[in-house]
Formats: C-alpha cells, sequence, structure tokens
C-alpha cells in the first residue's frame, strides 16, 4: 500500500500546454485505435504484477482523446456519444483499466457543462485541452449505504474547506484535478474539483480488487483542505431537472463491458484455432468441434446484441442533447439500461467461455486469460443489472419514469 500525499508520479503541470487538440470524431477514433493496440501489448504483464500505467494514461491524454467531449465553443471537438462510447469500449478490450480510468473525467465534464457558469467552464475545459486529467472522489466506503455522503464543504474567508475520506476513487493517483462530492451545512450536494497537490489531500493505493487492478481506486483524504469558489459547482441540480449526466455517466460503463466482451470473444477465436479437439468430438481440430462452434455462435451474436444496443443507447444520448426533456432523457435512461443489464451478462459470458473452450491450456498464469473474466465480473459490480430490469419493466408496465441520477 502506497501513500502519495502532494507527490505527483507523473510530470508538472508546465506539460499540459502541448497536449493534441483532436478536431473531428473521425480522428479521435484513428487515434484511439493506434493507441488501444500499444496499450494491448503490455496489458497482461502490467495485470499480472499490478504495474500502475502512468506511461499509458499520459499518452492517452497527450493525445487529446480525454477532451473530446469539450464543447465546440470551448474549443473541442465535442463528439458524439457513440463515438466516445466506441473509444471506451477499445480501450477497455485492449486494457479494462485503462478503459475505466477516464470514464469519471469525462463524467465531471458532463456536469461541469450542465451546472458550471460560463466563466467556471472556459477555465476547466482550457486545462483539458492542455492535457490536464480528472479523477474523482465521490463515493464513500464506511456510511451505512451507498447513498449517504459524508464528507463536508464549509465556507472561509477566501472559499471553502473541505473535510472527509472518499474510496473507489478511480483516476485519482493519474489526476491534477479530483472532482469531489462534497454536501454543505443545508444538505446541498457540490462537486468541488480539487487540485491534486492541494495541502491536506492525501491519496493511498490501498485498491485491492482481484479485477481492475490498476485503475488506482484507491483511498482520497480531505483535511482542511482550501478550494477556491470557482472551482466548486452544483452537483445535485444536474438530476433535478432533465439531463444527460446519468444516461452520459451509464453508458461509459457499458461501453466498458462491451469493450471488454468484443477483446475475449476475439481472443476466443485464437485460442480455439490452438487448441485440441475434444475426445468425443471426432474432430482433427478444435475448430472443426460442432459443439465449440455451437458457443462460439451464441457468444458472437450476444456481443453484436451489445455492441448494437450501445449504439442504439449512443443515439438516444445525442437526440435528446440540443433539448433535453422528461421524455426524451427517459428514453435514453432506459435505453442505456438496456445495454448496461445485457453487457453485464454478456462480458461475463464472453470471458468464461474463453478459458473454456481454450481448454485446460487457457488456465496458464503467463497467458492471463483470466484477466477479462475478472476485470469484467470487478466492473460489473458497480451497478446491479437486475435493477436495470426492474427499471424497464417498471416503465412499461406502470408508466413510471426512471430516476435521474448516475446509478441507472
Amino acid at each position: 500500500m502506497t501513500s502519495y500525499q502532494n507527490i505527483a508520479p507523473f510530470k508538472s503541470d508546465a506539460h499540459l500546454a502541448h497536449a493534441h487538440i483532436i478536431q473531428s470524431d473521425a480522428e479521435a477514433l484513428e487515434i484511439a485505435l493506434n493507441l488501444a493496440e500499444q496499450f494491448k501489448q503490455t496489458a497482461v504483464a502490467r495485470d499480472a504484477q499490478r504495474v500502475l500505467p502512468f506511461e499509458e494514461i499520459e499518452a492517452y491524454s497527450q493525445s487529446g482523446l480525454w477532451a473530446i467531449t469539450v464543447p465546440k465553443e470551448y474549443g473541442g471537438a465535442d463528439v458524439s456519444s457513440y463515438t466516445v462510447a466506441q473509444i471506451i469500449a477499445l480501450m477497455s478490450g485492449a486494457d479494462g483499466s485503462i478503459g475505466q480510468i477516464p470514464q469519471n473525467h469525462f463524467y465531471a465534464l458532463e456536469v461541469l457543462r450542465n451546472t458550471g457558469t460560463q466563466q467556471q467552464k472556459q477555465k476547466l475545459y482550457t486545462e483539458v485541452l492542455q492535457g490536464a486529467r480528472f479523477g474523482n472522489a465521490l463515493a464513500e466506503f464506511k456510511t451505512k449505504s451507498a447513498s449517504l455522503k459524508q464528507t463536508a464543504i464549509a465556507p472561509k474567508a477566501d472559499g471553502f474547506e473541505v473535510n472527509g475520506e472518499k474510496f473507489y476513487c478511480t483516476g485519482s493517483l493519474f489526476a491534477h484535478r479530483i472532482p469531489t462530492l462534497v454536501k454543505d451545512a443545508e444538505g446541498h450536494e457540490f462537486l468541488a474539483f480539487i487540485p491534486r497537490s492541494s495541502q491536506g489531500l492525501e491519496l493511498t493505493d490501498d485498491w485491492s480488487g482481484f479485477g481492475q487492478r490498476t485503475t488506482g481506486s484507491g483511498t482520497v483524504k480531505f483535511k482542511n483542505v482550501a478550494v477556491s469558489t470557482e472551482d466548486v459547482i452544483p452537483f445535485d441540480a444536474a438530476f433535478s431537472q432533465p439531463t444527460l449526466v446519468g444516461p452520459f455517466a451509464q453508458i461509459m460503463h457499458a461501453a466498458i463491458e462491451t469493450g471488454i466482451a468484443r477483446a475475449a470473444f476475439e481472443e476466443t477465436l485464437v485460442r480455439v484455432r490452438q487448441a485440441r479437439p475434444w475426445i468425443d468430438s471426432g474432430a482433427e481440430r478444435a475448430s472443426d468441434d460442432p459443439l465449440t462452434k455451437f458457443e462460439l455462435g451464441r457468444i458472437i451474436a450476444d456481443v453484436r446484441a451489445s455492441e448494437v444496443l450501445l449504439k442504439q443507447a449512443a443515439r438516444s444520448i445525442d437526440a435528446a442533447r440540443p433539448l433535453p426533456t422528461a421524455a426524451n432523457i427517459a428514453k435514453a435512461s432506459l435505453d442505456v439500461a438496456k445495454v448496461r443489464a445485457h453487457s453485464t451478462e454478456t462480458a461475463l459470458k464472453a470471458s468464461s467461455k474463453l478459458i473454456e473452450l481454450a481448454g485446460s491450456r487457457g488456465s496458464q498464469r503467463a497467458d492471463g486469460l483470466d484477466r477479462f473474466w475478472r476485470n469484467a465480473r470487478v466492473h460489473t459490480l458497480h451497478d446491479a443489472s437486475r435493477w436495470k430490469y426492474y427499471f424497464i419493466a417498471n416503465y412499461l408496465l406502470n408508466g413510471v419514469l426512471p430516476p435521474r441520477r448516475g446509478t441507472l
């Protein structure tokens, strides 16, 4: 367990002005394809040895891909939700941890889009265009329920002060700012974009999950941390009115699982071609085994279904963006719930079948085939798919709109 107190294991902020600025969806996808292929080459070793991907995340953000949701009026490409989902799926297929690390960065930018002032947007979007990375400090580990938050913000003469403790802080070890969910004395929620170098802020690398091992999802503690007024934006307002914050957050999680599922299936094809046929099949090659073909056919049907559902959900989000209403936000949320539920089951099935169809040799630690299942299993714990199905059915049967929050 390592503690990082005011220590940046990456270059100083002086390098930020050199980040590439992406101009279009097509350029973003091309860059993502190339980077994902690079990250894939060393993914097994990173997972096995739990090597945090500082160099990879630096390359990822410097490529301009962490700024692709910045609105055009602020200098960004403002790519479609489908492009964002495709990129996260690509990265997740290469390395599940790297695929998840920027999720809360994009989430914070979406909250900023909806509740930040023009001055706050100008400041923070400019930083992101220069290469800044945002982590997160949203969840808390020691409360009775996940919905309870104790991290507090209090006014001071020259701004605010934050005190509390957070866990599951994915990406914070790699971040320049840590958007932190806080409550004031009246119970109002805010997102404070706290600089990583702030006095009294301490990060601990104590994430010990058996999957998504290098996401840096450990503890962040705040002890009398000073925060500027201009770095604090409303959070609860993003859900008290129709916004895309919830469905946009959730489609990125669905993309992570869809990407893992696709990569697991493609790896299965490789391993089946290398495997020996089952003795009862009568086949000369495993690739001619009829029951193996049956299983492969089922897997690719599910993977493709998740991909189609992902695209449909992204289209619903983009259709609602110009003029969000209760109706089109509900449609987007329900479409995202469908892919979120389906991708959960598909990622778990595809990653398990990979090892099964690879045969006994698929269990060899050096190949790291288990990482697909471990990453899928840990990530799918983020939200319960059974509740996705409940919200879908409750709307169809009773016309009850789904709740507005980031966990649908």
